[in-house]
């Protein structure tokens, strides 16, 4: 019988390996109704993760969840409502996207799973966008009032920011999924 051992963490090497071109834009910069989704990744200091790896899903504008290819080779036509961003060395990472649309009667927002070095495993966040539907949406109705606020992304002259706190003082929440 074997002796069991810790898993391995993930990581460090996700800014080298994973970013691919345009992997980051879900829709072109330029777009009419494009929106940046942006923020940092930060330790429990408060300290910016340069080498952490973002991924976002979404729904389209209308609330459609897209079921197309194509995500790892953009046409700039097509939307996968799928990206990734590496930090930079300041934990700074960026989408363009469009702005989501409510599934289901839900407020919009986007799904993100974060990837950096020490994780045991990926986390998994949201990120809604600000308005009166928050105060119907189940997920986050189900959470202490004084935790919601780390779901919520703040809108901005360029579209929307949303900072992920690995832990510590206002720790953003994250889920979890059967299987994951």
């Amino acid at each position: 019988m074997s002796t069991p051992t810790p898993g391995q963490t993930v990581g460090p090497f996700f800014h080298d390996a994973l970013p691919y071109p345009g992997d980051s834009e879900l829709v072109p910069p330029g777009r009419a109704d494009a929106v940046r989704l942006h923020g940092r990744v930060l330790d429990g200091a408060g300290t910016p993760v340069p080498d952490a790896l973002v991924e976002l899903w979404q729904a389209d504008a209308d609330g459609h969840v897209p079921r197309e290819p194509g995500s790892l080779r953009r046409d700039g036509f097509t939307f996968t409502g799928w990206g990734r961003s590496a930090t930079d060395d300041a934990g700074h990472w960026s989408f363009a996207t469009v702005a989501p649309g409510s599934v289901s009667g839900g407020a919009p927002f986007f799904a993100l799973t974060v990837f950096a070095r020490g994780l045991p495993n990926r986390l998994f966040t949201r990120a809604y966008l600000p308005g009166p539907a928050l105060g119907g949406d189940p997920l986050l109705g189900s959470l202490p009032a004084d935790r919601r606020s780390t779901l919520v992304a703040t809108a901005d002259r360029q579209g929307f920011a949303f900072d992920v706190r690995l832990q510590g003082e206002g720790e953003t929440v994250f889920l979890t999924y059967p299987r994951h």
